[in-house]
């Protein structure tokens, strides 16, 4: 009987490699990289440009760069390639934008109206390995990469089809915004933030980022009653149209943010077709100091002009906004004013400074004045 053992053995073990051989299988597959997605057409998809300041955090970077130079920095960089570098300001906002790719995947297989991340810097391309290595270490989606040397990439940001720009760099955001492409700076909150995995959330405010500068200039040249008495002259005439001078060429009838709204919204519109307006991962809310009796009508009889709306609007009637973000948790607000803006930063909300409005011109126009005269 003994040679007939290793047959039965032999039947034994054979029986057991379709198990051990999907065990294999499965633990290998854990360790192999899934397929990314192949990246939507440029024309088609929603391109928001992130600086690499303002999705990864590189303080100790940005200092060496500072008080060293440019080769102590690229040289660090080098030295450090393999250390990813830790989420920024701007690394919630992408990562909700990539969650809600995924759902459009889900119901429209070979849709390509969809977001495209493209990270923009102004590093020397050696430091781009160590940019690779960090967003696959986040395991983010990002394809498309414009590295210009030390050069400006603004001029680079139209060729990208860039619906949104988004920086740590006050400059370069000004001078995208006199480009005509909407763009804001980034800041980081106070305190740790606590945002959604599932919806992405974005506030606006009102004037000066999602409506042009008109209510702006009639504060500042006339005060607040008159502000109101124009209000409620123009509650039927969409902001922007009442004969006022535009202090941006490329602003004539809105804000920089309103063609961000608008697309938003469109990707909105397809998950109602489904149904799921309820379920819906995209939801905006218009956050904006104005008050609801005496001009708030007006504000969202422009959003109905446009054919947009928001989810959710609160008016606060120059009240703190703060408060209110707190209990919303977006992943983005857009603010024309900076006291706003280091209110929300103060709350823990991801707070974003766009540089639109009369004001504004005019301090920038203040703040060339001595160096012209100087020469």
């Amino acid at each position: 009987e003994e040679p007939g053992r290793p047959c039965s053995a032999g039947s034994s073990a054979e029986a057991g490699k379709p198990q051990r051989w999907e065990e294999a299988k499965t633990f290998y597959d854990s360790l192999t990289p899934k397929k990314k997605p192949k990246p939507p057409k440029p024309e088609n998809a929603i391109t928001i440009a992130v600086s690499s300041r303002a999705l990864f955090r590189m303080e100790e970077e940005q200092k060496i760069y500072s008080e060293q130079g440019v080769e102590a920095y690229v040289k660090y960089q080098l030295d450090h390639e393999n250390e990813p570098f830790l989420p920024g300001a701007a690394f919630p906002f992408v990562k909700a934008l990539e969650a809600v790719n995924a759902q459009l995947r889900e119901l429209y297989p070979e849709c390509e109206e969809l977001f495209d991340i493209v990270l923009v810097t102004n590093n020397h391309a050696q430091v781009g390995v160590r940019l690779i290595n960090s967003i696959n270490h986040h395991n983010l989606f990002i394809e498309r990469f414009c590295m210009t040397g030390g050069n400006s990439p603004i001029c680079y940001l139209k060729a990208y089809h860039t619906n949104l720009y988004l920086s740590s760099d006050a400059e370069k955001v000004s001078e995208a915004i006199e480009e005509g492409i909407a763009a804001a700076t980034m800041f980081s909150p106070g305190k740790n933030v606590d945002v959604s995995e599932n919806q992405l959330r974005v506030a606006f405010d009102g004037d000066a980022v999602l409506f042009s500068d008109e209510s702006e200039q009639i504060v500042k040249a006339h005060g607040l009653d008159m502000f109101f008495e124009h209000e409620k002259a123009y509650e039927n005439k969409p902001l922007a149209q009442a004969g006022f001078l535009r202090a941006f060429p490329h602003w004539e009838k809105e804000g920089p943010l309103k063609g961000f709204l608008e697309a938003l919204g469109k990707l909105q519109k397809k998950f109602y077709s489904k149904g799921l307006r309820l379920e819906c991962p995209i939801r905006t809310y218009l956050v904006t100091a104005r008050s609801a009796a005496s001009s708030g009508a007006r504000a969202l009889k422009t959003l109905r002009s446009w054919g947009l709306e928001t989810d959710e609007a609160l008016f606060l009637a120059g009240a703190p906004k703060g408060p209110l973000l707190e209990k919303i948790h977006p992943h983005i607000f857009f603010d024309d004013q900076m006291f706003h803006v280091e209110g929300a930063k103060e709350s823990g909300t991801i707070a974003a400074h766009v540089p639109y409005g009369i004001a504004q011109k005019q301090r920038r126009m203040g703040q060339e004045k001595p160096t012209k005269n100087s020469k």
